[in-house]
């Protein structure tokens, strides 16, 4: 027996992660696959807007002031979240299957036990995580992660393994494959932050964003399931038809109570052909999502195919268009649907639509006060522009866009206020950076 085979499974397991990180860094920010780049955005004519302000909304009247930005955490392994803990700390998700709890004084723990097992494949991985709004009572947080298939190992896995080899399978086959499951959980974390008590999955079929709503309940985001139906990873070449085809399995915003029990006013409870958690469906990849502290709607921001980023206020029952309706393109440049149409009735429109992309990773309502000019604006975190975007808002529109931190060339994976009013903000090059204006 070799000396790695007769090592404890825990060390064989990590062994097996820091190789997978070594040969996946490339992928593991794709959405899509590198060789179905043929095009850019930029080699077509934007879209136009249905109506005035929908996109490339001017600077701000005021700029903002000069950001100090100091680096707290030089080098997590893949960050996707973080999450303010009552005490200070912070629980920060890594895609390879870990989280951490990471100090103002720049320590981070090692990896947190009892995280379930984790695929890492394309776009999938451990994602959000979130702090139960009473967790100072019931030390509840919540987590989602794409979980792989039952008998198969978790770890990384090629990029082929869920793109390729399931749209080149028919439906039917796809219907036999068994890809892995998209999910949300959550768990009791230790009193000494160590390990995770008390493991429940919620629910399957999203694993992006978790947001808690004024109403107590909880809204999880989830992307375009397009190997359940005819459709390829970037839309297809025709219209999809089936209402319960759209509703089950584009990408949706779920909402179910904090136990996982669905509400009782879910808005698809009287048909019992849609899945009593969705809440709005036609979505693509909704990676950004959080409270209008002003209005208390949902806000979410997602990624279009080429081109086409967008910006949501949920409503419920609503459809969003995907995979008919986008202000993007496919990936080889063809028009999405065969029609390239933007407004199609009994869809809703983005409130504001990037093209070219911006790709964006994540976003927040700003409510502290370290920066009093910012109180109301949205921040996206935008990997592709390398920025941190603030968008101005009036009356549910976009009235002017900011781009900030453009100097850092960092792709923006996360950001969240802190305590005190200040940002902090996770790169996908892993470092943990503190936002404050420059004295």
């Amino acid at each position: 027996m070799t000396r790695f085979a007769s090592a404890p499974a825990a060390t064989r397991r990590a062994c097996r992660f820091a190789l997978a990180v070594v040969l996946l860094t490339l992928a593991c920010c794709l959405g899509a696959p590198a060789r179905a780049q043929m095009a850019k955005a930029s080699d077509y004519p934007p879209p136009k807007p249905a109506f005035p302000g929908q996109t490339n909304a001017p600077p701000p009247a005021k700029k903002s002031p000069a950001l100090k930005v100091e680096t707290i955490i030089p080098r997590f392994n893949g960050p996707w979240s973080l999450a303010f803990l009552p005490d200070g700390h912070m629980l920060v998700s890594e895609r390879y299957g870990f989280l951490r709890v990471a100090r103002m004084d720049g320590f981070y723990s090692a990896p947190i036990a009892g995280v379930p097992d984790t695929k890492i494949v394309a776009a999938e991985s451990l994602h959000d995580v979130a702090i139960d709004p009473d967790f100072v009572h019931n030390r509840l947080i919540y987590f989602t992660y794409f979980a792989p298939p039952p008998g198969e190992d978790p770890g990384a896995y090629p990029i082929d393994d869920f793109y390729k080899n399931v749209w080149d399978a028919s439906v039917a086959q796809r219907r036999t494959m068994r890809v892995g499951e998209e999910r949300l959980a959550r768990a009791r974390l230790s009193e000494d932050e160590k390990h995770l008590e008390d493991v429940q999955v919620l629910i399957d079929g999203a694993n992006r964003r978790i947001v808690f709503a004024p109403d107590g309940t909880m809204f999880v985001t989830g992307a375009d399931r397009f190997r359940f139906y005819d459709l390829a990873y970037d839309s297809g070449n025709h219209e999809t038809t089936d209402p319960d085809v759209l509703r089950n399995f584009t990408g949706r915003v779920i909402r179910i109570n904090r136990d996982g029990s669905i509400p009782k006013d879910n808005p698809f409870l009287s048909n019992p052909t849609v899945l009593p958690e969705t809440y709005s469906y036609g979505h693509r990849d909704p990676e950004g999502a959080a409270i209008n502290p002003a209005t208390g709607q949902l806000w979410v921001v997602e990624h279009g195919p080429l081109g086409g980023d967008e910006v949501n206020i949920i409503k419920p029952g609503g459809n969003y268009g995907w995979p008919n309706v986008s202000y993007g393109r496919r990936y080889n440049g063809d028009p999405v649907a065969g029609t390239g149409a933007t407004q199609k009735e009994g869809t809703e429109q983005p409130v504001y639509f990037w093209y070219p992309d911006i790709a964006p990773g994540c976003a927040m309502f700003y409510t502290g006060d370290m920066f009093p000019d910012w109180k109301g604006n949205l921040l996206v975190g935008g990997m592709g522009a390398k920025a941190l975007i603030r968008l101005e808002i009036k009356d549910n529109k976009i009235v002017s866009e900011e781009r900030l931190l453009t100097d850092l060339n960092q792709r923006i994976r996360d950001v969240v206020q802190a305590p005190d009013g200040s940002l902090f903000i996770l790169t996908d090059d892993g470092r943990l950076l503190r936002i404050t204006p420059k004295t």
